[in-house]
């Protein structure tokens, strides 16, 4: 007796899909260095005032804004690029390597500037950083809809290389802390950061972390087709806008702005609450501990409902399980046996957050290609990562000025914290965050790519290629003819 259910070809080796995690983990580790401890840092130097400390979170918001220019100018080269056996991404994952180690380690030097010189200094350092980082973003996140023609195949591909970006997401909480131990006279597990071990953090992830990178330059295979398109910026632009499903996520995703808001103050709150810098390991763990097991759970979520209905319910679960995260801390006077196993729980939510995003934007552009006949993973991984660029800015900034505000009072060279200070950074630290989580929600209410619809492009696309390659071979005995008549 046959099964009906449709047998889907395996395209990926359980070695591609590998590397490509690592690959994945190895950028959100440098990303998320700085996203943690680039203000710690200034803090840190004393080269700024109090003021002036309280400024550089929107400094850095203003930096990533003015390098955001550059995504639609990446896209574009991507949409350009003819495929000469490397394909049209990985390319530019390669020419991003060594400006973005560069960047990473000059923006934990202390130079010798203070004041407006050194603001100076970090705005232009920070738009450099961000303009490299999106050379490596946007093609190493718009590999996942050209690695595979396969949906369901993508999808698990993107469930398992997400559980990768989010442990490169804690990685720092705890390659910082084995720096410090092996950093002569170093600041160990409860001591205070030294300027010289943030430069030696940067340079170990700089290094490592980009180096995880190119291995899927040399690895990894590019395998939907596409033609190189000569877009101009209003192309570009129409092709944004005649997508409206991609447009969706972006909104979400500027809704949700402050989702892993957390991650960028994690140091101050573990500082805070738990007496050290480099407890941060304890809430990175806690936290990723309940992200992985989300991941893993989430393409499984997907295949049993759909998209739509999981990023709905994890949301209104974020805001739940922040507020209850909140509660139990400050009820407990922050006692670990209740804040371990509450900020568990909170993770539980960003399975969701890190995958159905990347997933709903590789959809996207299979629906595009289905109405235009033209792929556009340039374009709508440039979107995503200036979608991911800003919000995280965003929230990184709303969430440090508010534990750097009078009202908070926090100091990162202070010697004790008083409950109310401790208080401000966890309300900051959950729910802040919580409340753009339900916030996201809203415009995934009229996503409706899902399920039959899904199933439908994926069927017309496999036909419009195969008759593509079809019209391709008739015209190449043509071709060979009128040569030989030369």
């Amino acid at each position: 007796m046959t099964s009906d259910k449709p047998q889907h070809k395996k395209y990926m080796s359980f070695k591609e899909l590998l590397i490509y995690s690592i690959g994945l983990f190895g950028l959100q580790m440098v990303i998320f260095y700085l996203n943690a401890y680039q203000v710690e840092f200034y803090s840190t130097t004393k080269r700024l005032t109090s003021a002036e400390v309280f400024a550089v979170p929107f400094l850095i918001l203003a930096a990533k804004i003015v390098s955001a220019v550059f995504d639609p100018v990446i896209g574009n080269l991507i949409e350009r690029t003819p495929d000469r056996g490397k394909g049209k991404l990985k390319p530019f994952i390669l020419y991003s390597s060594l400006p973005l180690v560069a960047f990473t380690v000059m923006l934990f030097i202390d130079v010798p500037l203070n004041g407006a010189g050194l603001l100076a200094y970090i705005f232009i350092i920070t738009t450099l950083w961000s303009m490299a980082m999106t050379m490596a973003d946007v093609p190493s996140q718009a590999m996942s809809a050209v690695l595979t023609p396969d949906s369901d195949e993508r999808t698990n591909l993107i469930g398992f290389s997400g559980t990768f970006r989010s442990v490169g997401q804690a990685a720092p909480y705890v390659v910082v802390p084995l720096v410090c131990l092996i950093v002569p006279g170093g600041a160990g597990i409860k001591g205070a950061l030294s300027i010289g071990e943030y430069l030696w953090s940067a340079l170990a992830i700089g290094i490592i972390g980009t180096a995880m990178l190119t291995l899927i330059y040399f690895f990894n295979k590019e395998r939907v087709p596409y033609r190189a398109e000569k877009m101009t910026l209003k192309d570009m632009f129409g092709a944004i806008k005649s997508n409206k499903y991609l447009l969706l996520v972006m909104l979400s995703y500027f809704l949700g702005f402050a989702r892993q808001g957390a991650m960028a103050i994690q140091v101050q709150t573990a500082n805070a609450i738990l007496g050290g810098q480099n407890l941060i390991i304890i809430l990175g763990i806690s936290t990723a501990a309940g992200t992985m097991i989300s991941m893993a759970l989430t393409p499984l979520l997907i295949k049993k409902f759909d998209e739509r209905k999981v990023f709905i319910a994890m949301s209104v679960y974020g805001f739940v399980s922040s507020v209850a995260a909140f509660y139990a801390g400050t009820q407990t006077n922050f006692n670990l046996g209740a804040l371990i196993p509450t900020l568990f729980l909170m993770g539980l939510q960003f399975g969701a957050v890190n995958i159905m995003p990347m997933v709903m934007v590789a959809d996207s552009v299979d629906y595009y290609e289905s109405k235009t006949g033209k792929r556009t993973e340039g374009v709508a991984y440039a979107v995503l990562s200036f979608s991911v660029k800003v919000t995280l800015a965003l929230g990184a900034a709303v969430c440090l000025a508010a534990v750097f505000s009078d009202a908070v009072g926090y100091s990162a060279t202070a010697e004790e914290y008083s409950f109310e200070t401790k208080r401000g950074v966890y309300f900051s630290y959950t729910i802040i965050p919580g409340i753009t989580s339900l916030l996201a929600a809203i415009p995934i209410l009229f996503y409706d790519l899902t399920g039959k619809k899904k199933r439908d492009i994926s069927a017309t696309l496999e036909i419009m290629r195969a008759e593509s390659e079809a019209k391709a071979k008739e015209a190449l005995p043509e071709t060979v003819s009128e040569e030989n008549d030369g």
